[in-house]
């Protein structure tokens, strides 16, 4: 058996393994998908989430669904899925979008590459490997010139709509309005500024100061309450539980029990909930009478700690909120301190609910060596995890051992589906494990390095999985394949092993083609098909969930993604294609349809069963159009190295042209877009008639004062020629910003024209050529553009209640949390009510027994 004749094989066997597994998921999909609505459908099928983020059902058709689900308008999919969810599927619609037209270069490759009679059989005789002509690179490198560059431009396209479409979004009432956009955090805050008052010297439009601070010991007391009315919930559950069993045992045997008002008749002393309170050698005490007693004790230790939180210590961060976005952004976007490394960094856009109080508290000296120790773990688990990943490649391409292995030998005599199986599948299955276990790690690294809140740890793991799965997903994998796949020939002429490798390095993308082949097939299947949803919901629920409250909680929580190692993934995913488009273009095939078929499948988890993550705002869309530099670098410089070891001056002159043409677009793509991903540009934030108001500042700005009431001074003295002039270029103006739904302030601007502050966003070219349409993102993709796909219920102030608390730490205003118990018909738990209310607050509502005596809910939980 020729060693190509088993690449082509193991993707074969990949292929149809993960057919066949892909046909089960999706017809377990089918069948499930009506009956089981919590789990293919919850947000569209029960009341458990607001109701703007409600979609309508899907068709019962089983096939109807996906040409509706793709059709749906994109203010529909941002409204469901959020900025993170719609700019995810617009990845991977853009990038499958990307290798489908990049299979055009089939014309010229695939002839070439045939043609040539290097040996190549199956597959690798459609990649440069069967290039014998060194002449012939010429093809190859004018195609990447030409398949790289139009990647390039797709990437300036789409931060280019990412741009307008976050501005446009962030400064809507929505966001503009909402608390979160009107706070700064400063980090690493001096001494003389940890106070309420100083900063109202610094900044205008200061409305509250917010002082986290250290308080260790109320922190311990809110957790040990949280800790005994967990207990005590449980224990009243159990305890109900356990009468409603014993009441329904004694009516079928006829007995009765007296008296009937009283928990003891049906839960004797002994059979009460108990727990050890000094340690596993200690008595038991009644949990319930025991919580109790030490609930009161400690509500009393709470509420002191908490009424002189603010002598407490304060960490080195402080929040400050400004009346409007627009004030928080001159702060945000200012530099505040004289002195290095003070009042950074800053951030805005954090909800109080994701903030990381931990890291508030690092001084500027203590970041810098917390990042340091991140980074160094890092890179030391990088390297370390080369080696399990390296001998994953091994097994891929494991028969080219046998010539110098003879007891290996045995593995030939395998059937072929057998041997693919083994070659093609299990190392890809095994690569996909490994890559699962590293998120816990990464995120772990993400709190030491300093991370500030969850979408700050999500970023970071982005960037630090991405940098992972590239080095060990790609390099080492792709080293090892090729090294594996050439040992025999490489111990033979060692001189030669440049060569050797070069000419077989186009020989592992057998391996990544079968990786695509799960990840669209196995992977874009299993995420439709739930089966962790399933297990999680219907096996795990019903052994762990044993009060009202956990199983009201299993059924209203609803998963969201991991953005930080979903991203990556797939730009990694997509990274791999591009680095193989042009030396092996065959795997723009598979990578096409995976694309397509994984948003699919998130097309529809996210619309219909995901809630949002913590909003990064659409951060991790430019990171990771960045990051598919990577795969663009990667891929010149390996066709670089063919050309040297093929001799081909020419082609190497060009793919050094290439090389250096990618570089400048990359650097200069990176300082046009790097200073707008994190500010919202002031024109987007002040009202482009310059007296009208905005959800993001409200009020005149001098323009009034100093432009509008100096031009009425002089309309005394115009001729009728130049106030008709005027007149006409005003309404003009006023119809620019009426179609583009921008404020327009009639009564002022009948008296003034409107500045055209800025160009992008009256640039009205028309036309319906997709190919105009393409090459002018600065018309077709502008603001103006942006603001028509933002959903209605942005354009609606969120509600602004004051809390005078909301960014001091949640244990400052912490109060003690209620109970749930299931009411049950002899009253008991009516009893129980009446002898714990007085230490905390506790309800039956929406709850109750089935049939059988087990714990159900009714409603939502009420407290």
């Amino acid at each position: 058996m020729t060693s190509t004749a088993t690449s082509t094989s193991a993707v074969l066997s990949t292929l149809v393994a993960n057919l066949v597994l892909f046909s089960i998921f999706v017809v377990c999909f089918l069948l499930l998908r009506l009956k089981f609505k919590r789990i293919y459908s919850p947000k569209s099928s029960f009341d458990i989430v607001p109701e703007e983020q409600r979609p309508v059902p899907l068709p019962k058709d089983p096939f109807s669904w996906i040409f509706i689900l793709l059709t749906k308008p994109h203010s529909f999919v941002i409204q469901q899925a959020g900025m993170d969810g719609y700019l995810f599927l617009r990845f991977l619609f853009m990038f499958g979008l990307i290798f489908l037209f990049g299979m055009l270069t089939w014309t010229v490759l695939l002839p070439i590459n045939a043609t040539n009679g290097n040996g190549g059989t199956g597959l690798d005789q459609l990649s440069i490997s069967n290039v014998k002509n060194r002449h012939r690179y010429y093809a190859h490198a004018f195609m990447s010139w030409i398949y790289y560059g139009g990647v390039i431009f797709v990437i300036y396209r789409e931060l280019f709509f990412y741009n307008s479409l976050r501005t446009a979004v962030l400064s809507s009432p929505k966001y503009a309005k909402k608390l979160s956009s009107r706070t700064v955090l400063f980090q690493s805050v001096p001494d003389t500024l940890l106070d309420e008052k100083q900063f109202f010297k610094l900044f205008n439009g200061v409305k509250r100061i917010y002082v986290p601070r250290t308080q260790r010991e109320l922190e311990g007391k809110i957790n040990k309450r949280i800790g005994l009315v967990n207990q005590l919930e449980a224990a009243e559950n159990k305890l109900l539980k356990t009468a409603v069993k014993a009441k329904l045992k004694a009516d079928k045997k006829n007995e009765v029990l007296e008296p009937v008002d009283e928990i003891s008749a049906y839960v004797p002393e002994k059979k009460r909930p108990k727990h050890k309170v000094g340690g596993f050698f200690s008595k038991k005490t009644d949990t319930i009478r025991y919580c109790q007693e030490e609930i009161p004790k400690i509500n009393d230790e709470i509420y002191k700690l908490q009424k002189k939180f603010r002598t407490s210590k304060p960490k080195n961060s402080i929040f400050v909120e400004f009346e409007n976005q627009y004030y928080a952004q001159l702060a945000y976007q200012s530099t505040v301190h004289h002195n290095p490394l003070r009042m950074k960094p800053s951030f805005t856009g954090l909800e109080p609910a994701d903030i990381n109080w931990s890291n508030l508290r690092l001084f500027w000296w203590e970041r810098i060596a917390r990042r340091a120790i991140a980074g160094s773990a890092v890179v030391a688990l990088i390297i370390l995890w080369a080696i399990p990943v390296a001998f994953v490649g091994v097994i891929s391409n494991i028969t080219y051992l046998t010539n110098k292995l003879p007891w290996l030998r045995w593995i030939l005599k395998m059937p072929h589906f057998l041997l693919g199986l083994i070659t093609g599948l299990l190392p890809t299955i095994l690569l996909a494990i490994l890559m699962m276990l590293l998120p816990m790690f990464i995120r772990g690294m993400a709190q030491v390095a300093g991370a500030p809140s969850l979408q700050h740890v999500e970023l970071f793991t982005q960037r630090t999985y991405f940098a992972f799965l590239t080095i060990n997903g790609f390099l080492v994998t792709a080293l090892a394949s090729s090294a594996t796949s050439t040992v025999t020939q490489i111990i033979d002429k060692p001189t030669s092993a440049l060569t050797i490798l070069a000419n077989n390095l186009p020989k592992s993308s057998n391996f990544y083609i079968s990786y695509i082949i799960l990840q669209g097939l196995s992977v874009s299947s299993g995420a439709l098909f739930q089966v962790v949803g399933l297990f999680l919901y219907y096996i795990l629920g019903y052994f762990l969930d044993s009060t009202v409250r956990k199983k009201w909680t299993r059924f209203s929580g609803l998963g969201a993604v991991a953005w930080g190692t979903t991203f990556p993934i797939f730009t990694n995913l997509a990274s791999i294609a591009l680095i193989y488009s042009i030396i092996a273009p065959m795997i723009l095939l598979f990578a096409c349809v995976a694309f397509f078929l994984v948003f699919i499948a998130y097309a529809h988890n996210l619309t219909y069963i995901f809630i949002e993550s913590p909003d990064t705002r659409g951060l991790h869309y430019p990171i990771a159009l960045f990051q598919i530099f990577t795969g663009i670098y990667i891929g010149q410089v390996c066709l670089l190295g063919i050309f040297a070891v093929g001799k081909g001056w020419g082609p190497i002159v060009l793919q050094v042209i290439g090389i250096l043409a990618t570089i400048f677009f990359h650097i200069h793509l990176k300082e046009a877009f790097d200073p707008l991903l994190g500010v919202i540009p002031i024109d987007c934030m002040r009202a482009l008639d310059g007296v009208s108001n905005t959800a993001s500042y409200e009020g005149a700005s001098e323009y009034q004062s100093k432009v509008l009431d100096r031009k009425n001074k002089r309309k005394s003295v115009q001729t009728d020629k130049q106030i008709e002039e005027d007149a006409k270029a005003t309404q003009q103006i006023k119809q620019d910003l009426i179609d583009e739904d921008l404020p327009v302030n009639s009564e002022e601007n009948n008296n003034a024209i409107v500045p055209l502050i800025a160009d992008r966003d009256f640039k009205t070219t028309e036309s319906k050529n997709p190919i105009v349409r393409f090459i002018r993102p600065d018309v077709f993709l502008n603001y103006r553009h942006a603001r028509r796909l933002i959903p209605a219920t942005y354009h609606v102030e969120p509600d602004t209640t004051d809390d005078r608390h909301a960014y001091d730490m949640p244990i400052v205003s912490a109060v003690c949390a209620g109970v749930w118990i299931p009411e049950d018909p002899m009253g008991l738990s009516k009893i129980e009510i009446k002898e714990l209310s007085s230490i905390v607050n506790i309800t039956d509502e929406n709850s109750g027994f089935d049939e059988k005596g087990n714990i159900k809910f009714l409603g939502e939980a009420p407290n």
